[in-house]
């Protein structure tokens, strides 16, 4: 890692204050982090029979951000409080690869899960053959497209180092001034894994919102203006842009940090402005599954109805614990009570799904006629199709993430 001294390398070059922050910020990630990516994966597990394949990619995404949490977070919270390295040069080594590793697998894991996303979406009769087995195959390429990245410098494409504010390791940005091969990593590193991914993330997500617009227009054409269309458009637009901001938001300072080192050749960057970049980076640890948690409804409808049920049995075991039966009578009545009327997206009966749009009739006060079948004509590919408006969100909720 050079030929300066590793106490020299490894002691904090930005204010204590500063690096007591850090560490605050880290603990408050990593917190998050464990519960968010541990509530995706459970409701994962929970549903695990009827994962679609596109949501493969979001289970790998949990998993990576999981493990950078897991192998970073523990190691950089006490060193930001002890204001330097306290892990020796090789834990600092296998640190840095992690910090590769893990980071270029949710960026990729986001490029590949938004190109599915739009496959299946505007090329639906090629997006329609996209199998389980495929999504398989893709992750393991996730996998192996940021191995490469973080195996490189231990093969001399690059090298690593501590970063310039101290109490971390990752790549040496600096080296590109006396190392040509070390250039060309830090060249292939910013197209590959930063300008191509950010390019197909916006361009994927921008052509998924022309084509549901487009659906959406087209089906109002054949919708009674008595039926409300309640409009799953909006719900892809804010995971959409939720995607692209936190994509944006979490890496492009860190890329316009590393990018400015690289190449200033009598410039020093402020250790605070690596700091900073760092911080913003390990925010997308949180970032991801609560877009995924927030705005996937399949997921959430899980998450509540296990709310609900934990709810029920703790309400039943405190009746049961009731120590007269007149008390356990009432507290049984009350849990019945509440159980009924916990209102959610779901026990209420609104439709949520990742079909282009929902549809369904307006609920009358109190008694509704009966009235004569609507129906709409649906195109898939080449082929027209004619099913019931109480049909069409299943319909089209396959189509979609």
């Amino acid at each position: 890692m050079g030929n300066v001294s590793e106490t020299a390398l490894f002691v904090s070059t930005i204010s204590r204050q500063h690096d007591v922050l850090m560490a605050i910020f880290y603990t408050v990630f990593c917190v998050l982090s464990l519960l968010g990516n541990g509530m995706l994966l459970f409701v994962a597990y929970r549903k695990r029979s009827s994962l679609k394949p596109a949501e493969f990619f979001v289970v790998n995404l949990s998993v990576s951000d999981l493990g950078m949490t897991l192998s970073l977070l523990p190691l950089a919270i006490p060193s930001a409080l002890a204001h330097r390295w306290l892990f020796g040069e090789v834990v600092c080594l296998c640190y840095a690869v992690c910090g590769v590793l893990f980071g270029l697998c949710s960026l990729t894991n986001l490029t590949a899960l938004s190109s599915v996303c739009c496959l299946k979406v505007c090329f639906p009769n090629y997006g329609n053959k996209f199998s389980s087995n495929h999504a398989c195959v893709m992750v393991i390429g996730v996998w192996f497209y940021a191995s490469v990245f973080a195996v490189g410098p231990l093969v001399h494409w690059g090298s690593f180092a501590p970063e310039p504010y101290g109490t971390a390791c990752c790549i040496n940005w600096y080296s590109p001034s006396h190392d040509a091969l070390a250039m060309s990593y830090i060249i292939s590193l910013f197209i590959f894994c930063y300008v191509v991914p950010c390019t197909i993330i916006i361009l994927s997500y921008t052509f998924i919102l022309l084509r549901v617009r487009g659906s959406r227009q087209a089906v109002q054409q054949h919708v009674s203006p008595k039926t409300k269309v309640t409009n799953a458009h909006t719900l892809i637009v804010k995971l959409s842009v939720a995607v692209c901001i936190g994509f944006l938001t979490a890496w492009s300072p860190y890329a316009v940090v590393a990018m400015w080192a690289a190449f200033s050749a009598n410039e020093k960057v402020p250790p605070i402005a690596f700091a900073l970049a760092a911080i913003l980076a390990k925010s997308s640890t949180i970032y991801n599954p609560m877009v995924y948690l927030l705005f996937k409804p399949n997921f959430r409808k899980i998450l509540s109805q296990d709310t609900q049920n934990i709810r029920h049995r703790m309400c039943v075991s405190h009746s049961k614990a009731s120590p007269t039966p007149d008390l356990k009578a009432q507290s049984s009545q009350q849990c019945n009570h509440k159980n009924a009327t916990i209102s959610t997206p779901f026990s209420s009966c609104q439709a949520e799904s990742y079909g282009a749009y929902h549809v369904y009739a307006e609920a009358e006060p109190h008694f509704q006629q009966t009235s004569p079948q609507r129906t709409v004509r649906v195109l898939e590919g080449l082929v027209q199709s004619e099913i019931p408006v109480r049909h069409l969100t299943d319909r089209m909720q396959n189509n979609l993430l």
